[in-house]
Protein backbone atom coordinates (compact mmCIF):
# COMPACT_ATOMS: atom_id res chain seq x y z
CA UNK A 1 0.00 0.00 0.00
CA UNK A 2 2.86 2.40 0.75
CA UNK A 3 4.13 2.07 -2.85
CA UNK A 4 0.67 2.81 -4.23
CA UNK A 5 0.36 5.93 -2.09
CA UNK A 6 3.82 7.06 -3.20
CA UNK A 7 2.75 6.66 -6.84
CA UNK A 8 -0.51 8.54 -6.30
CA UNK A 9 0.81 11.38 -4.11
CA UNK A 10 0.86 14.83 -5.68
CA UNK A 11 1.45 18.42 -4.65
CA UNK A 12 -1.43 20.77 -4.00
CA UNK A 13 -2.01 24.05 -2.17
CA UNK A 14 -4.14 22.44 0.54
CA UNK A 15 -3.07 22.33 4.20
CA UNK A 16 -3.22 19.41 6.65
CA UNK A 17 -2.88 19.73 10.43
CA UNK A 18 -2.21 16.72 12.65
CA UNK A 19 -2.82 17.73 16.27
CA UNK A 20 -1.48 15.09 18.66
CA UNK A 21 -2.31 15.03 22.35
CA UNK A 22 0.33 12.59 23.53
CA UNK A 23 -1.13 9.64 25.45
CA UNK A 24 -4.67 10.94 24.81
CA UNK A 25 -6.57 7.71 25.38
CA UNK A 26 -7.64 6.97 28.95
CA UNK A 27 -9.72 4.80 31.26
CA UNK A 28 -12.29 5.60 33.97
CA UNK A 29 -10.88 5.93 37.46
CA UNK A 30 -13.86 4.06 38.87
CA UNK A 31 -16.11 1.40 37.28
CA UNK A 32 -18.75 3.00 35.10
CA UNK A 33 -17.09 6.41 35.26
CA UNK A 34 -15.68 8.63 32.54
CA UNK A 35 -12.19 8.76 31.09
CA UNK A 36 -9.97 11.83 31.30
CA UNK A 37 -11.08 12.96 27.83
CA UNK A 38 -14.76 12.30 28.61
CA UNK A 39 -14.41 14.19 31.91
CA UNK A 40 -12.75 17.26 30.40
CA UNK A 41 -14.75 20.32 29.37
CA UNK A 42 -13.97 20.45 25.65
CA UNK A 43 -16.50 22.67 23.86
CA UNK A 44 -14.20 23.31 20.90
CA UNK A 45 -13.22 19.68 20.38
CA UNK A 46 -16.86 18.62 20.78
CA UNK A 47 -18.03 21.16 18.19
CA UNK A 48 -15.33 20.01 15.78
CA UNK A 49 -16.21 16.34 16.37
CA UNK A 50 -19.84 17.11 15.51
CA UNK A 51 -18.68 18.35 12.08
CA UNK A 52 -16.28 15.44 11.56
CA UNK A 53 -15.92 11.73 11.01
CA UNK A 54 -14.71 9.95 14.14
CA UNK A 55 -13.37 6.60 15.26
CA UNK A 56 -10.65 4.80 17.19
CA UNK A 57 -7.25 3.81 15.89
CA UNK A 58 -4.67 1.20 16.83
CA UNK A 59 -1.11 2.54 16.43
CA UNK A 60 0.38 -0.94 15.96
CA UNK A 61 -2.23 -3.67 16.35
CA UNK A 62 -4.70 -5.33 18.65
CA UNK A 63 -3.27 -5.88 22.12
CA UNK A 64 0.09 -4.27 21.34
CA UNK A 65 1.15 -1.40 23.63
CA UNK A 66 2.94 1.26 21.54
CA UNK A 67 6.02 3.19 22.47
CA UNK A 68 6.07 6.86 21.55
CA UNK A 69 8.28 6.51 18.48
CA UNK A 70 6.26 3.75 16.76
CA UNK A 71 3.04 5.48 17.78
CA UNK A 72 4.10 8.64 15.98
CA UNK A 73 5.51 6.80 12.98
CA UNK A 74 2.09 5.23 12.56
CA UNK A 75 0.44 8.67 12.63
CA UNK A 76 2.92 9.84 9.99
CA UNK A 77 1.69 7.05 7.70
CA UNK A 78 4.47 4.50 8.22
CA UNK A 79 4.21 0.85 9.20
CA UNK A 80 5.94 0.94 12.60
CA UNK A 81 6.77 -2.77 12.37
CA UNK A 82 8.65 -2.17 9.11
CA UNK A 83 10.47 0.91 10.46
CA UNK A 84 11.78 0.02 13.92
CA UNK A 85 13.62 2.88 15.60
CA UNK A 86 15.14 2.86 19.06
CA UNK A 87 14.44 5.52 21.63
CA UNK A 88 18.12 6.42 21.78
CA UNK A 89 18.14 7.67 18.19
CA UNK A 90 14.91 9.57 18.79
CA UNK A 91 16.47 11.33 21.79
CA UNK A 92 19.68 12.13 19.92
CA UNK A 93 17.86 13.44 16.85
CA UNK A 94 15.53 15.41 19.08
CA UNK A 95 18.38 17.61 20.31
CA UNK A 96 20.08 17.69 16.90
CA UNK A 97 23.05 15.54 17.92
CA UNK A 98 25.07 14.71 14.78
CA UNK A 99 24.92 10.91 14.85
CA UNK A 100 27.23 9.05 12.50
CA UNK A 101 26.95 5.62 10.91
CA UNK A 102 27.99 3.05 13.50
CA UNK A 103 27.14 5.21 16.53
CA UNK A 104 24.92 3.66 19.19
CA UNK A 105 22.65 5.93 21.21
CA UNK A 106 20.62 5.16 24.31
CA UNK A 107 18.13 7.27 26.18
CA UNK A 108 19.33 7.99 29.69
CA UNK A 109 16.94 8.60 32.58
CA UNK A 110 18.37 10.04 35.77
CA UNK A 111 16.88 8.04 38.64
CA UNK A 112 16.91 7.77 42.42
CA UNK A 113 18.46 4.65 43.98
CA UNK A 114 18.07 3.69 47.64
CA UNK A 115 20.88 2.56 49.96
CA UNK A 116 20.51 -1.03 48.72
CA UNK A 117 20.78 0.04 45.07
CA UNK A 118 17.09 -0.46 44.29
CA UNK A 119 15.15 2.10 42.24
CA UNK A 120 12.94 4.33 44.36
CA UNK A 121 12.09 6.82 41.58
CA UNK A 122 12.65 6.10 37.87
CA UNK A 123 12.50 9.82 37.06
CA UNK A 124 14.44 11.31 40.00
CA UNK A 125 11.52 13.51 40.97
CA UNK A 126 11.36 14.92 37.43
CA UNK A 127 14.41 17.10 38.02
CA UNK A 128 14.50 20.32 35.97
CA UNK A 129 16.42 20.46 32.71
CA UNK A 130 19.03 22.75 34.30
CA UNK A 131 19.89 20.05 36.84
CA UNK A 132 19.95 17.44 34.09
CA UNK A 133 22.48 19.54 32.16
CA UNK A 134 24.63 19.88 35.28
CA UNK A 135 24.64 16.10 35.79
CA UNK A 136 25.46 15.49 32.13
CA UNK A 137 28.46 17.75 32.60
CA UNK A 138 29.64 15.55 35.47
CA UNK A 139 29.31 12.44 33.31
CA UNK A 140 31.73 13.84 30.77
CA UNK A 141 34.39 12.50 33.13
CA UNK A 142 33.55 8.93 32.03
CA UNK A 143 36.43 7.43 30.04
CA UNK A 144 36.22 4.10 28.20
CA UNK A 145 39.14 2.77 26.19
CA UNK A 146 38.55 2.75 22.44
CA UNK A 147 35.15 4.46 22.67
CA UNK A 148 34.10 8.11 22.60
CA UNK A 149 31.24 8.85 24.99
CA UNK A 150 28.89 11.80 24.51
CA UNK A 151 26.30 12.65 27.18
CA UNK A 152 23.81 15.41 26.38
CA UNK A 153 20.75 16.71 28.25
CA UNK A 154 17.36 16.35 26.58
CA UNK A 155 14.66 17.67 28.94
CA UNK A 156 13.77 17.30 32.60
CA UNK A 157 15.22 13.99 33.85
CA UNK A 158 15.97 12.71 30.33
CA UNK A 159 19.33 12.73 28.61
CA UNK A 160 21.03 10.77 25.84
CA UNK A 161 24.34 8.92 25.70
CA UNK A 162 26.03 8.18 22.39
CA UNK A 163 28.85 5.66 22.07
CA UNK A 164 31.20 6.03 19.09
CA UNK A 165 33.84 3.47 18.17
CA UNK A 166 34.53 0.35 16.13
CA UNK A 167 32.43 -2.77 16.31
CA UNK A 168 29.42 -1.37 18.18
CA UNK A 169 25.93 -2.86 17.97
CA UNK A 170 22.53 -1.77 19.24
CA UNK A 171 21.40 -5.30 20.15
CA UNK A 172 21.64 -4.59 23.89
CA UNK A 173 18.82 -4.87 26.43
CA UNK A 174 17.62 -1.93 28.52
CA UNK A 175 18.87 -1.43 32.05
CA UNK A 176 15.52 0.12 33.03
CA UNK A 177 13.21 -2.54 34.51
CA UNK A 178 10.36 0.02 34.34
CA UNK A 179 9.51 -0.76 37.96
CA UNK A 180 10.43 0.57 41.40
CA UNK A 181 11.77 -1.44 44.32
CA UNK A 182 14.17 -3.46 42.18
CA UNK A 183 17.75 -2.73 41.08
CA UNK A 184 18.63 -1.63 37.55
CA UNK A 185 19.23 -4.44 35.09
CA UNK A 186 22.54 -5.27 33.46
CA UNK A 187 22.92 -4.31 29.77
CA UNK A 188 22.68 -7.82 28.32
CA UNK A 189 23.75 -8.45 24.68
CA UNK A 190 21.24 -10.15 22.40
CA UNK A 191 24.00 -11.82 20.41
CA UNK A 192 27.76 -12.21 20.29
CA UNK A 193 28.14 -9.20 18.00
CA UNK A 194 26.72 -6.96 20.74
CA UNK A 195 28.88 -8.31 23.58
CA UNK A 196 31.46 -5.51 23.24
CA UNK A 197 28.74 -2.83 23.33
CA UNK A 198 27.16 -4.40 26.40
CA UNK A 199 30.52 -4.28 28.20
CA UNK A 200 30.93 -0.64 27.18
CA UNK A 201 27.46 0.17 28.53
CA UNK A 202 28.16 -1.72 31.75
CA UNK A 203 31.37 0.23 32.30
CA UNK A 204 29.57 3.48 31.56
CA UNK A 205 26.89 2.66 34.15
CA UNK A 206 29.50 1.69 36.76
CA UNK A 207 31.47 4.91 36.33
CA UNK A 208 28.29 7.00 36.27
CA UNK A 209 27.11 5.43 39.52
CA UNK A 210 30.35 6.46 41.26
CA UNK A 211 30.23 9.98 39.85
CA UNK A 212 26.60 10.49 40.90
CA UNK A 213 26.83 8.78 44.30
CA UNK A 214 26.68 12.04 46.26
CA UNK A 215 23.91 13.61 44.16
CA UNK A 216 20.34 14.04 45.39
CA UNK A 217 17.86 12.94 44.12
CA UNK A 218 19.53 11.82 40.88
CA UNK A 219 22.16 9.34 42.06
CA UNK A 220 21.67 6.71 39.36
CA UNK A 221 20.95 6.21 35.68
CA UNK A 222 18.74 3.93 33.60
CA UNK A 223 19.38 3.22 29.91
CA UNK A 224 16.67 2.47 27.35
CA UNK A 225 16.38 2.02 23.61
CA UNK A 226 19.90 1.27 22.39
CA UNK A 227 19.78 2.18 18.71
CA UNK A 228 21.77 2.86 15.58
CA UNK A 229 20.77 5.43 12.96
CA UNK A 230 18.15 3.92 10.60
CA UNK A 231 17.27 4.99 7.07
CA UNK A 232 13.61 5.92 6.71
CA UNK A 233 12.24 7.50 3.51
CA UNK A 234 11.02 11.04 4.13
CA UNK A 235 7.43 12.24 4.02
CA UNK A 236 8.41 14.32 1.02
CA UNK A 237 9.61 11.20 -0.82
CA UNK A 238 6.56 9.15 0.11
CA UNK A 239 3.74 11.72 0.13
CA UNK A 240 5.10 14.86 -1.62
CA UNK A 241 4.56 16.78 1.63
CA UNK A 242 6.53 19.76 2.91
CA UNK A 243 6.10 18.90 6.57
CA UNK A 244 6.71 21.05 9.64
CA UNK A 245 6.93 19.88 13.26
CA UNK A 246 5.62 22.32 15.86
CA UNK A 247 6.60 20.53 19.06
CA UNK A 248 8.08 21.50 22.43
CA UNK A 249 9.51 18.21 23.66
CA UNK A 250 12.77 17.06 22.03
CA UNK A 251 11.88 13.39 21.50
CA UNK A 252 9.04 14.29 19.15
CA UNK A 253 11.26 16.64 17.22
CA UNK A 254 13.56 13.64 16.87
CA UNK A 255 10.89 11.40 15.31
CA UNK A 256 9.89 14.29 13.05
CA UNK A 257 13.49 14.75 11.86
CA UNK A 258 13.77 11.04 11.10
CA UNK A 259 10.95 11.37 8.56
CA UNK A 260 12.37 14.56 7.05
CA UNK A 261 10.24 17.23 8.70
CA UNK A 262 11.54 20.71 9.26
CA UNK A 263 11.47 21.41 13.00
CA UNK A 264 10.67 24.69 14.74
CA UNK A 265 13.11 25.25 17.60
CA UNK A 266 12.83 26.97 20.98
CA UNK A 267 9.12 26.59 21.60
CA UNK A 268 8.05 26.70 25.24
CA UNK A 269 4.27 26.27 25.28
CA UNK A 270 1.04 26.19 23.30
CA UNK A 271 1.03 29.96 22.81
CA UNK A 272 4.47 29.83 21.18
CA UNK A 273 3.33 26.87 19.07
CA UNK A 274 0.30 28.81 17.83
CA UNK A 275 2.47 31.75 16.81
CA UNK A 276 4.99 29.48 15.06
CA UNK A 277 2.20 27.70 13.19
CA UNK A 278 0.79 30.98 11.90
CA UNK A 279 4.24 32.29 10.94
CA UNK A 280 5.07 29.18 8.88
CA UNK A 281 1.63 28.60 7.43
CA UNK A 282 2.46 29.79 3.91
CA UNK A 283 5.64 27.73 3.51
CA UNK A 284 4.41 24.22 4.35
CA UNK A 285 1.45 21.98 3.63
CA UNK A 286 1.58 19.50 6.54
CA UNK A 287 1.81 20.57 10.18
CA UNK A 288 2.48 18.20 13.07
CA UNK A 289 1.44 19.95 16.30
CA UNK A 290 2.30 18.07 19.47
CA UNK A 291 1.33 18.44 23.15
CA UNK A 292 3.32 16.26 25.54
CA UNK A 293 1.81 16.84 28.93
CA UNK A 294 -1.36 14.77 28.56
CA UNK A 295 1.03 11.80 28.51
CA UNK A 296 3.19 13.07 31.40
CA UNK A 297 0.21 13.52 33.70
CA UNK A 298 -1.09 10.10 32.77
CA UNK A 299 2.27 8.54 33.62
CA UNK A 300 2.20 10.39 36.94
CA UNK A 301 -1.17 8.81 37.70
CA UNK A 302 -2.75 12.26 38.03
CA UNK A 303 -6.22 11.96 36.47
CA UNK A 304 -7.29 15.54 37.22
CA UNK A 305 -4.06 17.04 35.90
CA UNK A 306 -4.46 15.11 32.63
CA UNK A 307 -8.00 16.47 32.35
CA UNK A 308 -6.61 20.01 32.71
CA UNK A 309 -4.03 19.39 29.97
CA UNK A 310 -6.78 18.25 27.61
CA UNK A 311 -8.73 21.41 28.44
CA UNK A 312 -5.65 23.53 27.65
CA UNK A 313 -5.49 22.00 24.18
CA UNK A 314 -9.23 22.56 23.71
CA UNK A 315 -8.70 26.27 24.43
CA UNK A 316 -5.79 26.28 21.94
CA UNK A 317 -7.77 24.60 19.14
CA UNK A 318 -9.47 27.79 17.79
CA UNK A 319 -6.04 29.21 16.97
CA UNK A 320 -5.56 26.31 14.56
CA UNK A 321 -9.08 26.51 13.13
CA UNK A 322 -8.75 30.25 12.41
CA UNK A 323 -5.95 29.39 9.96
CA UNK A 324 -8.58 27.43 7.96
CA UNK A 325 -6.75 24.15 7.37
CA UNK A 326 -8.31 22.02 4.64
CA UNK A 327 -7.96 18.90 6.81
CA UNK A 328 -7.46 18.59 10.54
CA UNK A 329 -6.92 15.36 12.46
CA UNK A 330 -7.02 15.36 16.27
CA UNK A 331 -5.83 12.26 18.09
CA UNK A 332 -3.09 10.74 20.25
CA UNK A 333 -0.16 8.45 19.57
CA UNK A 334 -1.27 5.93 22.21
CA UNK A 335 -3.28 5.69 25.41
CA UNK A 336 -1.80 6.64 28.80
CA UNK A 337 -4.57 6.19 31.37
CA UNK A 338 -3.81 7.77 34.73
CA UNK A 339 -5.08 4.63 36.46
CA UNK A 340 -2.38 2.63 34.67
CA UNK A 341 0.44 5.20 35.04
CA UNK A 342 1.80 3.82 31.74
CA UNK A 343 1.11 3.36 28.06
CA UNK A 344 -1.59 0.78 27.32
CA UNK A 345 -2.93 -1.03 24.26
CA UNK A 346 -6.33 0.69 24.40
CA UNK A 347 -7.47 2.15 21.05
CA UNK A 348 -7.09 5.91 20.66
CA UNK A 349 -9.94 8.30 19.74
CA UNK A 350 -9.62 10.46 16.63
CA UNK A 351 -11.57 12.92 14.53
CA UNK A 352 -11.02 13.87 10.89
CA UNK A 353 -12.47 17.16 9.70
CA UNK A 354 -12.60 18.43 6.11
CA UNK A 355 -15.17 19.72 3.65
CA UNK A 356 -15.49 16.21 2.18
CA UNK A 357 -16.46 14.31 5.33
CA UNK A 358 -19.90 13.00 6.27
CA UNK A 359 -20.55 13.90 9.94
CA UNK A 360 -21.48 10.72 11.76
CA UNK A 361 -23.57 11.95 14.70
CA UNK A 362 -20.77 12.05 17.30
CA UNK A 363 -21.56 14.91 19.67
CA UNK A 364 -18.64 14.77 22.11
CA UNK A 365 -14.99 13.96 21.50
CA UNK A 366 -14.44 10.97 23.77
CA UNK A 367 -13.56 7.29 23.67
CA UNK A 368 -17.08 5.86 23.79
CA UNK A 369 -18.57 8.42 21.41
CA UNK A 370 -15.75 7.89 18.90
CA UNK A 371 -16.26 4.13 19.13
CA UNK A 372 -19.69 4.76 17.57
CA UNK A 373 -18.24 6.98 14.85
CA UNK A 374 -18.08 6.30 11.11
CA UNK A 375 -14.67 4.65 11.09
CA UNK A 376 -14.97 2.18 13.96
CA UNK A 377 -11.47 0.89 14.76
CA UNK A 378 -8.81 1.31 12.07
CA UNK A 379 -4.99 1.03 11.89
CA UNK A 380 -3.29 4.25 12.94
CA UNK A 381 -1.22 4.54 9.78
CA UNK A 382 -4.41 4.83 7.68
CA UNK A 383 -5.16 8.29 9.12
CA UNK A 384 -2.57 10.10 7.01
CA UNK A 385 -3.88 8.41 3.87
CA UNK A 386 -7.38 9.68 4.70
CA UNK A 387 -5.99 13.18 5.19
CA UNK A 388 -4.13 13.08 1.87
CA UNK A 389 -7.28 12.00 0.06
CA UNK A 390 -9.48 14.62 1.71
CA UNK A 391 -6.86 17.29 0.92
CA UNK A 392 -6.84 16.37 -2.77
CA UNK A 393 -3.26 15.16 -2.59
CA UNK A 394 -3.83 11.68 -4.09
CA UNK A 395 -4.49 11.03 -7.76
CA UNK A 396 -7.15 8.52 -8.84
CA UNK A 397 -5.96 4.91 -8.95
CA UNK A 398 -6.55 3.20 -12.25
CA UNK A 399 -8.57 4.14 -15.32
Amino acid sequence: MADIVRDLAMKSDTKIVLLVLDGLGGLPREPGGTTELETARTPNLDALAARSECGLHLPIGFGITPGSAPGHLSLFGYDPLACPIGRGVVAAMGIGFPMQAGDVAARLNFATLDAAGAISDRRAGRIPTEKCAELCGLLKAVKIKGVEVFVQPVKDYRAVVVFRGKGLSDAVADTDPQASGVPPLDPVPADEKARHTAEVAKEFVAQARKILASQTPANGILLRGFAELPHIPSMKELYALDALAVAVYPDYKGVARLVGMEVVEDLADLDAQAKALAARWASHDFFFVHHKYTDSRGEDGDFDAKVKEIEKVDAFLPRIIELKPDVIIVTGDHSTPAVAKAHTANPVPFLVNASGVRPDGVKKFGERECARGAWGIIPGNVLLRLALSLAGKLKKYGA
